[in-house]
């Protein structure tokens, strides 16, 4: 079965509080972008995993795509299948391609072995691989509390609006991330924001805690955000915890030769 898992951006990223588990209470909402990877998934006389594009650091073994499918062989009797992941969303990037092919594989095989799990035994065995993992399962808009584990959906809808995807040559680790912020309480919930403002009142009410130490660790980050705006953006943002760096804007442009040697994706929002 072929498949083709998306990406994510972050709308507004709160980081509360550390928790005693030593990750962090985080508020945010996701919104799905149509920049896939391919995944496909067939039968296969013994369990393999392959991958091609954009190389993949780390050990085959330990892919979140293995990672699936073994936390699913624990409770149900699964044949071996051959697993092959097509990357070509960024990775270290905050788009959570990887959590994104991880909750595809939990998709498909709950179709292909006719496993019958609802969606919220889905989001269980999802929250396991990973924080953003159990947004995938719906793919839809929403906000996310906890450590991002715990979502509900938001009402807000940017289609038919143009979206423009950059990442500079930066890699940032979630752990490299955090360690740059201090958590605090806020009383403005993202949720308020992104349900009841005008996408032109999100410049000023939305913030991602993670700009402040990243932009100041690499301008270069920074500099892709304003020249967004420069260029008619009506809300820009990092995603996540970096560094690729969003723009949304009422109609299509075409601002590719502005960000040379930068990775680059543009399209219509769902």
């Amino acid at each position: 079965m072929l498949s083709f898992p998306s990406c994510k951006i972050n709308i507004g990223l709160n980081v509360i509080s550390k928790r005693a588990d030593g990750y962090h209470d985080i508020e945010t909402c996701f919104y799905p972008i149509p920049w896939t990877d391919v995944l496909e998934i067939i039968p296969s006389d013994d369990l393999q995993f392959s991958h091609s594009g954009t190389l993949i650091p780390g050990k085959a073994e330990e892919n979140l795509c293995l990672r699936a499918y073994q936390s699913l062989k624990k409770d149900f009797d699964l044949s071996p299948v051959k697993i092959h992941l097509h990357k070509i969303v960024p990775i270290g990037a905050g788009l959570g391609g990887g959590s994104s092919d991880a909750a595809c594989t939990l998709l498909v095989l709950n179709s292909v072995f006719s496993l019958q799990l609802n969606i919220d035994q889905l989001k269980r065995y999802a929250s396991r691989l990973g924080s953003d993992c159990t947004f995938f399962i719906e793919n839809r808009p929403m906000i996310g509390t906890g450590r991002g584990e715990v979502s509900e959906h938001a009402r807000v809808n940017l289609k038919e609006k143009f979206i423009i995807l950059v990442k500079p040559d930066v890699h940032i680790s979630t752990a490299e991330a955090y360690a740059g912020i201090r958590p605090s309480q806020t009383s403005k919930h993202i949720s308020d924001f992104v349900e009841n403002l005008d996408l032109k009142s999100w410049k000023s009410s939305l913030e991602n805690d993670f700009e402040d130490s990243v932009f100041k660790k690499y301008p270069l980050i920074g500099a892709v955000k304003e020249k967004l705006y420069q260029h008619g953006a009506v809300y820009a943002s990092m995603s996540g915890s970096g560094s690729a760096v969003y723009g949304i804007f009422d109609t299509p442009v075409n601002l590719k030769d502005q960000f040379p040697s930068m990775i680059y994706w543009s399209g219509m929002l769902n």
